[in-house]
């Protein structure tokens, strides 16, 4: 059974390339009362990583401990490396009324919907097929055989699309933000967190 929280759980998956990662800087720094889910990992702190600011940097054993105990909304082995959500964190600030961005593939999106399904997803895609691969080798990071990997990794990502409550096409920076922004600012005045924000107000107009 669900429970019902003031704050609101977006979570936003893309394909690598996609934009994701600045568009939610961006909105971070745009719109208050939002946080982004930091997430547990068994690897190491790459350089310039700060532990519980980048990711809560655990042993495997104790990331295996927390499988067993429940602790995560979603995990996954992505190569030899653990990742999760905590799902108590994330509770916490949902219960003090903030919402909560949690950053996820489809099949993390697929495990939270089944323990919070009042949870606010959101697909973001590139313009084109093409775009995406222009953007991967501008990039300059990786090598022809690693964009490669990446695209049919997008594909695949992409093809899970209508499994999101929105869809948004990334082809102007601006527009794509604004557009998140009206969907998270959407969510906030529904009526039942309204109900609970304004419930004195509400009294004192209806006494």
């Amino acid at each position: 059974m669900s429970k019902t929280f003031t704050g609101t759980l977006f979570i936003f998956s893309a394909p690598s390339g996609a934009g994701k990662t600045s568009l939610v800087k961006a909105l971070l720094d745009t719109t208050g009362h939002i946080g982004v889910s930091v997430s547990h990992t068994t690897r190491a702190p790459r350089p310039g990583e700060i532990d519980g600011k980048d990711y809560h940097f655990v042993a495997q054993e104790t990331f295996r401990q927390l499988i067993d105990e429940s602790a995560f909304l979603e995990h996954a082995q992505v190569f030899d490396n653990f990742y999760g959500t905590s799902q108590r964190w994330v509770e916490s600030e949902l219960e003090a009324g903030r919402d909560v961005i949690l950053e996820i593939d489809w099949q993390g999106a697929e495990q939270v919907r089944r323990l919070m399904p009042d949870a606010v997803s959101v697909f973001i895609a590139p313009p084109s097929i093409e775009a995406l691969e222009e953007r991967l080798k501008n990039r300059g990071q990786d090598s022809e055989d690693i964009i490669q990997r990446r695209m049919r990794d997008a594909r695949s990502e992409m093809s899970h699309f209508g499994e999101y409550d929105y869809l948004i096409i990334n082809d102007n920076f601006n527009n794509t933000l604004e557009e998140l922004r009206a969907i998270i600012i959407a969510r906030r005045h529904r009526l039942a967190a309204q109900r609970v924000r304004h419930a004195e107000t509400l009294k004192k107009m209806l006494s």
